[in-house]
């Protein structure tokens, strides 16, 4: 046929649509198991109930990572189709399993560890243990796993958003420069100067992240722990002296 042959992509977009569902199943079921994991450390449960919950982790960056490839090989498939446009009609699936497989074999254990919600769950944990361990009262083992730049007593830590410059509610970090904002305050901010045809500089004074974008913001949720863990004991004491 001239041109080649007409060719409908309407199930291989169904099909890519489900998978995207999937995948969001899996991003939800990484969402639960750093709360889960946040909990265990914040009640003291056993190390090996924590390191669990990052099995189950690395368990969903698999599957994760599987998922994103089988997307992937359809896409270029479907692409080079497109660009190629044969005169017969291709064998799709052995076409995707063929790029499927290749990008799998290029598979490493460190691809796991690069998963975003993964790289996030490490991040949440290690704050979660310095800053709860110590009140345990057995922290010292724990401590040593903590990377020294993030290995700050709770007291130390700064609970005020650079923005209000009140105490945060619904703290969120900076995946780029490391810094927290009030998630309303930050959000606001950003808009006013893209507003502005401005680039957004981080409002902490002395960061030098000159482009904060709103994609780069992630729940804070290790913080929000720590500021709401110290409420409760202000209250407790006051409760105490009254």
């Amino acid at each position: 046929m001239p041109g080649g042959a007409r060719i409908s992509f309407n199930s291989v977009d169904s099909s890519l649509s489900s998978l995207k569902n999937c995948q969001s199943y899996i991003n939800t079921g990484m969402d639960i198991a750093t709360h889960v994991a946040l909990d265990l450390v914040e009640s003291f449960n056993d190390v090996e109930d924590v390191n669990s919950m990052e099995k189950v982790m690395i368990e969903y960056a698999a599957m994760d990572r599987e998922l994103n490839h089988y997307m992937r090989a359809i896409e270029e498939t479907v692409n080079q189709i497109k660009r190629e446009k044969p005169e017969n009609i291709p064998d799709l699936k052995s076409l995707v399993h063929e790029k499927f497989t290749a990008m799998e074999r290029e598979n490493s254990d460190s691809d796991l560890q690069k998963n975003e919600k993964y790289v996030y769950f490490k991040d949440q944990l290690k704050l979660m243990r310095k800053q709860f361990c110590h009140k345990s009262g057995n922290g010292e083992e724990a401590i040593e796993q903590i990377d020294e730049d993030i290995a700050v007593t709770q007291s130390q830590m700064n609970f005020i958003c650079p923005i209000t410059q009140m105490e945060m509610k619904r703290p969120v970090r900076n995946k780029v420069c490391g810094h927290t904002y009030e998630e309303d305050a930050i959000l606001k901010f950003i808009q006013n100067r893209k507003q502005q045809k401005k680039k957004v500089r981080c409002p902490k004074i002395g960061c030098s992240h000159s482009d904060v974008k709103g994609s780069d913001l992630m729940p804070d949720e290790a913080l929000k722990r720590a500021i709401d863990s110290q409420n409760k004991q202000s209250w407790s004491t006051l409760d105490e002296t009254l």
